[in-house]
């Protein structure tokens, strides 16, 4: 039990979407003390089964609206399931959205100190890193500007070098490392194979099938909320990509899982 990271079971998510589109929140006001609003259910995600031992690091494939990010809110204990049971087991580190967790009129510096408090580290913590997490992000002298006349780039690379400045138990990301320069990339994918040699679980979301080949252990196929496939990573990147009308590269024979 204690290789275990992220056991999710029969987990679906509902959100309840109203129907009107109201123009203002005093309308909305209105309607609801009236008992004139009507909702329409929408399953994010439905009957997600999933184990993932510790040191895994497992991508996560679909298409726009398949349900990746409520997944990984869900393993970050953002989102609470409708149904189903989410044990997670260690600290989390989440990248889930861009600039999550930043105030965009403070600088970079202060961002630094920011986002590290709310990822529970303390102030002594966050001054003994606080060069490494700087240097690592290659920001240089626009440390000291606001956030607000940062690049999505450059605010990818800030959250990046914070959440990873310390080894997590799980480390969740959402995109991260499709935004910024080859160099950047390059450093972020060494960084998580040192975190991967350090037992770190990791779950990574990517719509670049090279970026789930080259760092993932395992692959996840999301398809309209449910598990497509799961298995070996190259194969279901190549199952997917025949799905979206791509052509594979040539593989070797893998594993997959498809739910019945």
């Amino acid at each position: 039990m204690n290789d275990l990271s992220i056991r999710l079971k029969g987990v679906s998510l509902c959100y309840r979407l109203a129907k009107q589109r109201l123009p203002s929140l005093k309308e909305y006001a209105i309607h609801f003390i009236r008992g004139a609003l009507s909702y329409e259910k929408l399953w994010a995600l439905r009957d997600i089964d999933l184990t993932v031992q510790r040191g895994e690091t497992i991508g996560v494939i679909g298409r726009n609206g398949a349900g990746k990010s409520t997944l990984l809110k869900v393993i970050s204990r953002v989102l609470k399931p409708t149904q189903g049971t989410a044990v997670i087991n260690g600290r989390l580190a989440p990248i889930l959205e861009l600039g999550s967790g930043f105030d965009y009129e403070l600088t970079g510096l202060e961002n630094v100190y920011l986002n590290s408090l709310l990822l529970g580290h303390t102030r002594r913590e966050i001054e003994g890193r606080v060069d490494e997490i700087v240097n690592f992000s290659g920001l240089g002298d626009f440390i000291r500007a606001p956030l607000r006349n940062y690049s999505s780039g450059m605010q990818a690379r800030l959250g990046f070098s914070i959440a990873t400045a310390w080894v997590p138990d799980i480390l969740i990301l959402d995109e991260e490392l499709s935004v910024g320069d080859l160099n950047f990339n390059e450093k972020c994918e060494k960084r998580l194979r040192r975190f991967h040699d350090a037992g770190t679980t990791v779950i990574f979301v990517s719509h670049t099938p090279k970026d789930i080949v080259a760092n993932c252990t395992r692959c996840l196929w999301l398809d309209d909320g449910c598990i497509r496939a799961q298995g070996d990573t190259q194969e279901v990147v190549n199952l997917y990509l025949r799905e979206q009308g791509t052509e594979p590269a040539e593989h070797e024979a893998g594993r997959v899982q498809t739910p019945a």
